[in-house]
């Protein structure tokens, strides 16, 4: 008898911990106290964001050169912008991480995820037809550093514990990919417009074959999508109390809506074989139910209800 209960309450302890197991995997990524980490003085960041627009300025002009003359300035493009790149990167950690915690304001995420799209523009472009967007993004760039060196946030700073962490990561890289997808659509639109109004020439023979630029587009939907899968859920995981935070239920709805929109797109892709217009509009509606999902709620919490 003795030995039964001993084995019954072994069970029952087994049992409570398997149950325990989901509380104490959370309770290891809960914010803890805030770990002051060394940041970097105003003008250091200050004078990486001028060094970056610099770059970027330079990075541009050649590009528009290529562009516009069919010169070979691959070379000198990469080495400028890899160069804005990283400038651009020291002045968005300089603004984002401080020693009262990470401030992920309008300005300040956004000059993260220009820095996130440029670095993978640039990488891509090594393989992939994709030089033609650093018109667009370059000036986009530095456009988002002034922004974030001149605009101070008002939203208030957070703790980063690696579950939340790894949220924000893949966030802010499913945003990158899916608004790349976005310029894609763009070019892809002007390249249809232009063809079947017959102006095949010119301006629009600079352009990859409609295929290739379809065939792309798809390929950057597929990462995005995969990313913002694994940022929906690992937000749903990780954050405490997420319907509890301003901003966070309007964020969620749309970013889902979004992927919804994307989902149905591929789906039609692969099997009912949907390409121009469809997909241009597709990719269209899904980047901007992401866009005001994100955007929608930091604008109405930073600069409405505050």
């Amino acid at each position: 008898m003795e030995h039964i209960l001993i084995t019954t309450r072994n069970d029952f302890n087994r049992f409570y911990l398997y149950a325990k197991l989901p509380e104490v995997i959370a309770d290891r990524v809960r914010p803890t106290q805030m770990t002051t980490l060394p940041t970097f003085p105003v003008q250091v960041t200050l004078i990486f964001g001028l060094f970056a627009v610099l770059l970027y300025l330079i990075g541009f002009i050649f590009q528009g050169i290529s562009f516009i003359k069919d010169k070979n300035t691959r070379p000198v493009v990469f080495a400028f912008g890899s160069m804005a790149v990283v400038a651009h990167a020291f002045s968005a950690d300089g603004v984002i991480r401080t020693s009262t915690g990470f401030h992920f304001g309008i300005s300040e995420i956004s000059t993260l995820i220009a820095v996130c799209i440029s670095l993978l523009v640039l990488v891509s472009s090594v393989r992939k037809p994709l030089d033609n967007l650093l018109l667009g993004l370059f000036p986009l760039s530095i456009l988002t550093i002034i922004a974030s060196l001149t605009i101070a946030s008002d939203y208030p700073p957070t703790d980063l514990n690696p579950g939340s962490a790894s949220h924000v990561l893949l966030s802010i890289m499913a945003y990158s990919f899916i608004t790349i997808a976005a310029l894609q659509a763009g070019f892809l639109a002007y390249q249809n417009h232009q063809l079947k109004h017959g102006h095949a020439g010119g301006f629009i023979s600079k352009f990859p074959p409609l295929q290739d630029m379809e065939v792309l587009l798809f390929e950057l939907l597929w990462v995005g999508q995969i990313l913002l899968s694994l940022g929906i859920i690992t937000g749903l995981f990780f954050i405490d109390n997420i319907w509890g935070i301003d901003g966070m239920i309007h964020k969620t709805f749309f970013s889902v809506l979004s992927w919804i929109a994307f989902a149905i797109l591929l789906w039609g892709r692969y099997k009912l074989g949907w390409r121009g217009v469809t997909a241009i509009r597709g990719t269209l509606t899904g980047f901007t139910l992401l866009i005001v999902g994100f955007y929608g709620s930091k604008l109405a919490l930073e600069y409405i209800i505050s």
